[in-house]
């Protein structure tokens, strides 16, 4: 077995593996039950779900992960000790092995038994949470997962993978094709052809060639503990940080939640490099981290979460309310909670989409730095989400050209930013600017941009892309059911007063509107997708906390 030695960052007998003291496993006991285990016993293996958490009374435990050579063993756990990562508070499938290699008596505990204990003990709950978060930050780290992504760093569709994987915090290992030697061996043995990469081995036995993120999330049972026919109190569409705040007051409230994901918890958000100006944050944080830690906090007390699938339809012709998901089944909810975001606009360029994720990208996480570290790159846009990709690209690109259309920096840029990149000799800034053409063979070879004011055009040889610049609401799959101003962003509130189409859609409640309500009483919006929001994840956070409050009278109507 090969070994997996403890970070040095980590102290393994406090922090990732620490051990219960007896009046904590005390407080444990009237969870759970007494169980007696024998030598080379296995208690769970990879793919298992709802796999019982266990407190070492006595007797020893080995963790391990089975893979094409035998087994990589994790860690040994002795008496005190306890066994599990993120998953237990997820409701994900395991991904390891459990096996006794030492007879002795364990403490066995439901996953509802251990939500039950995280939710009412406030010391307990710390420990399990930061342990379970720090073994999973280290699985991550190591590429200690049952997945296998086997591609090109430069094909868009293994960027497409791996993002969807990192950002969902979900251990694999990546194989670059390009530079692995050993990758053929792989290859032969599941009969893969070059051309159908990238390649997914799913569980150490399904092969998915390029796959879609649905199709992957389902070979990996992401949402394998989502109950499709429950009726619940409230759903939320989209996982911002709107979203993500929503479903962790909703769901500490004692409200059965649901939040539904197409992509990865974070949103827009989730794509910032850095975010500094974030309440509690003082040296910064990044929105996937962010993202994670809030969605651990979501499942702590009790929030579902499906990702990989996206809402097509609202049926809003009565309570519950009917959402349509793309594969065509259906959830149901008395509320719900539309924190959808926006995403950035596609300038008007010719083959734009023959570069996506192949030179051209919508966000600057730490994997899209090493793509183009060493190189020249451009930031399309003025606002914040653009200045705080071009001081972190500056970190590793050799050097950052700044687009922007206007003749200045956005009005709602922070200062700091604008300081940073004034003041940064690897940022180099073009005002009145704009990107007219792109080229390159497979792959983005060369940038042409045009000075709007002297009518002026250059080439460079540049082979990456980042577009920040403007927002369009995703709102689509709301049309006839709320009212929406001119630019298709969700009108609530208040603001629906000033509006004909409000007059015209005809409110059947005998109150107003509350503060986030859209038209359809029940149904509210937060974060970038409502109409006036400020673009601030403070603010977003803000309102999905309120429309926790309004759910509560909304659902007391019913």
């Amino acid at each position: 077995m090969s070994s997996w030695p403890i970070p040095s960052a980590l102290d393994a007998n406090t922090q990732a593996f620490p051990a219960l003291t007896p009046a904590q496993i005390n407080r444990l006991r009237s969870g759970g039950s007494l169980r007696n285990v024998k030598q080379s016993e296995i208690l769970f293996e990879p793919d298992d779900t709802s796999v019982p958490f266990f407190v070492l009374l006595s007797g020893r435990l080995e963790i391990v992960q089975p893979t094409f050579t035998g087994e990589r063993e994790i860690i040994t756990h002795g008496p005190g000790e306890f066994t599990g990562e993120i998953n237990m508070i997820s409701g994900t499938r395991s991904l390891v092995r459990g096996r006794v290699t030492e007879p002795g008596e364990f403490l066995e505990i439901s996953p509802e038994g251990l939500r039950s204990v995280v939710a009412r003990d406030a010391e307990l709950s710390e420990i399990f949470m930061r342990a379970f978060i720090l073994r999973r930050m280290a699985l991550i780290s190591r590429g200690y997962g049952n997945v296998i992504v086997m591609g090109s760093r430069h094909c868009s569709g293994t960027l497409r993978l791996r993002e969807f994987l990192g950002r969902n915090s979900y251990p694999y290992t990546f194989i670059d094709l390009d530079t692995d030697k050993s990758s053929q061996e792989l290859l032969d043995r599941f009969e893969v052809k070059l051309s159908e990469v990238p390649v997914v081995i799913c569980n150490g036995r399904t092969v998915l060639r390029n796959p879609s993120s649905q199709v992957l999330a389902d070979c990996l049972g992401l949402n394998v503990s989502i109950d499709r026919t429950q009726i619940r109190d409230v759903i939320i569409v989209g996982a911002g940080p709107s979203g993500l705040a929503a479903a962790v007051y909703a769901a500490s409230e004692g409200l059965d939640v649901l939040v539904i994901e197409t992509n990865a918890p974070g949103g827009q958000a989730g794509s910032s490099s850095k975010i500094e100006n974030y309440l509690g944050f003082p040296t910064g944080v990044s929105g996937q981290e962010l993202a994670a830690r809030a969605l651990a906090q979501a499942q702590k007390f009790g929030a579902k979460m499906m990702v990989a699938h996206s809402v097509t339809k609202l049926d809003c012709e009565k309570r519950p309310y009917k959402l349509v998901l793309d594969n065509d089944s259906t959830l149901s909810a008395r509320s719900i909670i539309i924190s959808t975001g926006a995403e950035y606009k596609r300038p008007p360029i010719a083959n734009l989409s023959k570069f996506d994720g192949q030179g051209v990208y919508y966000g600057a996480t730490h994997m899209e730095s090493q793509l183009c570290e060493g190189d020249d790159v451009v930031v399309v846009g003025g606002a914040n989400s653009a200045g705080q990709a071009a001081v972190y690209l500056s970190q590793t690109a050799r050097k950052v050209y700044m687009l922007v259309r206007s003749g200045s920096l956005s009005d709602t840029m922070s200062r700091y930013l604008i300081q940073r990149i004034t003041e940064n000799p690897k940022i180099e800034m073009h005002y009145h600017t704009e990107i007219v053409g792109l080229d390159g063979d497979h792959d983005l070879r060369q940038v042409t941009w045009m000075d709007k004011t002297t009518k002026q055009t250059s080439k460079h040889d540049i082979g990456h892309v980042f577009i920040m610049a403007g927002a369009a609401p995703r709102t689509d799959w709301l049309k006839d059911c709320v009212v929406m101003d001119d630019k298709g962003f969700i009108l609530t509130g208040r603001d629906l007063e000033t509006s004909a189409d409000f007059v015209a859609h005809s409110w059947p409640a005998p109150r107003a509107p509350y503060m986030l309500e859209t038209s359809l009483p029940g149904v509210f919006a937060v974060g970038d997708v409502r109409s006036g929001n400020v673009k601030r994840v403070a603010s977003a956070v803000g309102e999905g906390a309120i429309a926790i409050h309004l759910v509560h009278r909304a659902l007391a109507e019913i």
